[in-house]
């Protein structure tokens, strides 16, 4: 018999977390991660990973998985995430799956196909490409290719921007058209995808918001911490929003207001592709509040339960 799974998605800070922190703990939760900066261990503050208070509320699950020098893919992701479902399943509880990361959650509601091996001698290549002319040069070669990826895409994704243009060279099908091919969909679950988006402008004043919260909570320390064991000011994690900021603060390339302002750019253009990538590449019901989110968990969930 099918479980009931709910999943939470939708822009940063539109209050995923908190309204998954409530739910869980009044519908006997557990929370299953769906962010790709939260399976880093050290990346706490710039990744609004759940604090120390709130995991002894709510058992989390995929937070701190890897060291910030790991690889860490979205089908290894999807591999863990659907091992931490079936651990929440046997112990009676509610999944409850959270994030805004649609690669990651599309491999772990759908599969992913398994695609070419690396070719090392193109990838090098194109890093190359990038050291001279800088990572938009391969977006927009990427956009030239498959214009559906780019859009999902940021480009200063280098990562996925390379995985994406190495399979069309291999293959000479679009990473979009490959989506599906071959993948195996999670089975034994029933489940609703809820997305919440407050609209633009409650949602720019969120941001900011959250922006000086990290500042003020240690986001430059956390970084010169990262920075003092080792990890290159250029790896994948550092290159994300909020760090990649913070980083040239720490280098003294920029100033700490014009970082924040930069962030809360950065964050909203984030957002938008977010925003977009949901809206095509999942069955989401969206809802204008964390509230509206939460009535209609409820009343899905009671109907899922009566079911069973």
């Amino acid at each position: 018999m099918a479980a009931p799974l709910i999943a939470v998605v939708g822009p940063t800070a539109a209050g995923k977390s908190a309204l998954a922190l409530d739910f869980a703990r009044a519908h006997g939760g557990e929370i299953v991660s769906c962010d790709s900066l939260q399976v880093y261990r050290g990346l706490d503050i710039g990744s609004a990973k759940p604090t120390a208070e709130e995991r002894a509320l709510v058992r989390h699950h995929l937070l701190d998985v890897v060291d910030p020098h790991e690889d860490f893919s979205a089908a290894e992701y999807a591999r863990r995430g659907r091992e931490a479902l079936a651990d929440v399943r046997r112990r009676g509880a509610l999944p409850l799956v959270v994030g805004g990361t649609g690669l990651y959650l599309r491999a772990l509601l759908y599969g992913l196909f398994e695609g070419p091996s690396r070719d090392e001698v193109f990838r090098q290549r194109l890093e190359a490409l990038a050291g001279r002319f800088g990572d938009a040069r391969l977006h927009r070669l990427l956009a030239r290719v498959d214009a559906e990826a780019a859009g999902r895409v940021a480009p200063r994704d280098r990562v996925r921007v390379v995985r994406a243009l190495e399979v069309f060279r291999a293959t000479g099908r679009t990473l979009s058209a490959h989506h599906g091919d071959g993948a195996t969909p999670l089975e034994g679950y029933e489940t609703l995808i809820l997305g919440i988006d407050p609209g633009r402008d409650a949602l720019r004043q969120a941001v900011e918001r959250r922006t000086d919260a990290m500042l003020g909570r240690g986001l430059l320390d956390e970084v010169r911490g990262l920075l003092a064991r080792g990890l290159s000011p250029d790896s994948r994690p550092l290159r994300a929003i909020g760090y990649r900021q913070a980083v040239e603060v720490v280098l003294g390339r920029r100033g700490e207001a014009d970082a924040r302002h930069d962030i809360v750019t950065e964050t909203m253009r984030y957002a938008k592709r977010q925003r977009t990538w949901f809206r095509h590449q999942a069955r989401v019901t969206w809802c204008g509040s964390a509230e509206e989110a939460r009535a209609l968990a409820v009343t899905w969930l009671e109907r899922a339960r009566e079911a069973r």
